[in-house]
């Protein structure tokens, strides 16, 4: 059996993790804070204790959750057959990591970063092995979300790439292959220009957030609206992932209003605080008032 290594019990981490429980993978969840890895795994409980009772797991959840272990420092890294980081979107964190990481794993071991918008291809050059990284971009919640990117950067091998498509199958998920390393990928950067204009159109007082997502929902078919999505990942997320491709040079994927700013200073970030775009009760589900 395989061990995978996450790095980061946040919202990500901890989805990534329960993914690679859920389908028979050992899991070493690493955070700095024990705090966060607490709130993890009760999470992690409840969430597949919900997937049991709809019947979207064989196993009883208490065996899925003892394959996860925690820990505090990466060294359980270098017994590990995949490597994920999922720490926040902040590059020289994320290069302090791989830094550590390049040391510690082992060399045929993958190195994937769940970046949103840096190309891999920066963050692999603190390594001495660069061909060994790669982005695997889950999109948010991971247990409910069915797409991976899978990004190659300029060095990664095309024999890791291929491990990452097979990897990403492996966990009942459907990779999109990014074959050439850009600042968002693909995804994000679609859905960038698209939520871009739909602050400006609220910001400017021309509709609400509620008919823009139903629009969504109803003329196009999206299964959720683009303020129903920013306030499930955070809207402090947003700001950070606009900020790095901001520096990046991707400034017309970037909101230019400052909206989001303002609500982040207020404390609204999203789901996670009860408010955002939309207001919601202790166990997220969204208010009618």
């Amino acid at each position: 059996m395989k061990t995978i290594f996450v790095v980061g019990a946040g919202f990500m981490g901890s989805g990534i993790a329960q993914v690679c429980a859920q389908s028979g993978y050992e899991v070493f969840l690493m955070d700095v804070n024990q705090q966060a890895l607490d709130r993890a795994l009760e999470g992690i409980r409840w969430s597949v204790g919900k997937f049991s009772t709809k019947g979207f797991i064989k196993e009883p959840p208490e065996i899925v959750v003892q394959r996860i272990v925690t820990a505090t420092n990466l060294e359980k890294s270098a017994a590990a057959d995949w490597v994920i980081e999922a720490a926040i979107e902040d590059e020289a964190l994320k290069l302090k990591i791989f830094r550590e990481l390049d040391q510690l794993a082992p060399v045929h071991t993958p190195l994937a970063t769940n970046t949103s918008s840096i190309p891999i291809t920066r963050i692999a050059r603190v390594t001495k092995n660069p061909n060994r990284v790669l982005g695997l971009h889950f999109f948010g919640p991971v247990p409910f979300m069915g797409l991976v990117e899978v990004i190659k950067g300029e060095k990664t091998s095309s024999e890791i790439f291929d491990l990452g498509v097979d990897f990403v199958q492996s966990l009942g998920k459907k990779p999109v292959k990014v074959r050439k390393d850009i600042p968002g990928f693909v995804m994000n950067r679609i859905f960038s220009a698209a939520f871009k204009e739909c602050v400006e159109l609220v910001n400017e007082g021309i509709v609400s957030p509620e008919d823009i997502d139903l629009g969504m929902r109803l003329g196009y078919g999206w299964n959720v609206g683009p303020f129903e999505i920013a306030d499930n990942a955070g809207l402090d997320t947003f700001v950070r992932v606009g900020e790095s491709m901001r520096a990046l040079g991707e400034e017309h994927l970037v909101v230019t209003s400052d909206l989001l700013q303002s609500m982040v200073q207020e404390g609204r970030l999203g789901k996670k605080t009860g408010r955002g775009f939309y207001r919601y009760t202790q166990d997220g589900k969204k208010r009618k008032d």
